[in-house]
């Protein structure tokens, strides 16, 4: 997501027998969140290997780390240093926990997950949004390197149709809901026949045309002398975005060019266009492109800016830098 949770890159891959990811909530084993607990008050986000229990990150995001974490090899927990108290934290899993629910009323799979808030004094209060942890092979951004251009089509194609339900669930919902998704390829994993949608962690979604998420908790991660410009220029039309079908296509179009396949796009477009409502204009690749190359540019000066913001915090403040940042993307 481009202001969002979870845009996993899968840098470690972890092999592990994919689940029938049949909908379920369920607590987390006492034992499991006693090691997240001791994860999180031992975490040192400048210095992972200080750290008091060993953790491998799996993917970053804008405002979160996916972390493996020692001890619990089966699970993907995300890390979300949001918070300034338990009661907001909870807010956003109870957000989050209805997100997840209409997401599946929808039709769309998800994986079997749990939620933890933990809290330490003097630091923000974190929510762990944790789940079964999926065969890094089968993200569907993996595939379609692997995959014969056929099969990637075929792939594409699917990922196209899940996204589809979303907006046939809105048109049966509204105006009482309004459901929104990131539809990149590295947010879907296949098993079997099926494919399952992992960024749950943001739950985009409207009831009776009001926005359910409190766009400021994006803001956190940003630089701070940059979050009013980042509020006044970019916040809603980032937010908005993902709630417009082809919008969300045309990101699902220009990330291709981001893996390196841009000759799956005139494929993939087809299938888009075969897709889109009926009033929606064509998308053609020249559009594909233009949006690729100035998405490309924000991000990347996003990113060094979250650097800058960083290097300032830890060095000449002396202050806790409680994101972690990746290194260097390629786009």
């Amino acid at each position: 997501m481009l202001i969002g949770t979870l845009n996993i890159e899968n840098i470690n891959p972890v092999k592990q027998i994919v689940k029938k990811c049949k909908r379920f909530s369920s607590s987390l084993e006492h034992s499991h969140q006693h090691i997240i607990i001791e994860f999180e008050k031992g975490l040192n986000p400048a210095d992972l290997d200080a750290s008091k229990v060993e953790a491998q990150i799996l993917g970053y995001g804008e405002i979160s780390t996916v972390f493996q974490i020692d001890g619990l090899e089966l699970l993907a927990c995300k890390r979300m240093p949001l918070f300034e108290k338990k009661s907001d934290a909870e807010a956003y899993e109870r957000n989050y926990r209805l997100y997840c629910r209409h997401l599946s009323d929808a039709g769309i799979t998800i994986p079997n997950d749990y939620t933890l808030v933990v809290e330490n004094q003097g630091r923000p209060v974190t929510l762990y949004i944790i789940q079964d942890q999926l065969q890094a092979s089968n993200f569907a951004h993996k595939l379609i390197h692997t995959e014969s251009d056929k099969e990637s089509e075929s792939i594409i194609r699917s990922v196209v149709i899940e996204i589809k339900k979303i907006w046939d669930y809105n048109r049966q919902k509204s105006p009482d809901l309004e459901l929104a998704l990131d539809g990149q390829l590295s947010n879907w994993v296949k098993s079997g026949n099926q494919f399952i949608y992992i960024d749950t962690s943001t739950p985009l979604f409207k009831i009776k045309g009001i926005e359910q998420l409190d766009p400021e908790l994006f803001l956190k991660s940003a630089p701070s002398f940059l979050r009013w410009l980042i509020r006044w220029l970019f916040l809603q039309d980032v937010m908005d975005r993902y709630y417009n079908l082809r919008q969300v296509f045309l990101d699902l179009a220009g990330n291709l060019y981001k893996e390196n396949k841009p000759e799956l796009i005139p494929a993939a477009l087809k299938i888009i266009n075969d897709n889109l409502d009926e009033n929606d204009e064509p998308i053609i690749e020249k559009e594909v492109t233009k949006y690729y190359k100035e998405d490309k540019l924000i991000w990347a000066l996003f990113l060094a800016l979250r650097r800058f913001d960083r290097l300032l915090k830890t060095t000449l403040f002396r202050q806790r830098y409680e994101y972690i940042l990746p290194g260097n993307i390629k786009r």
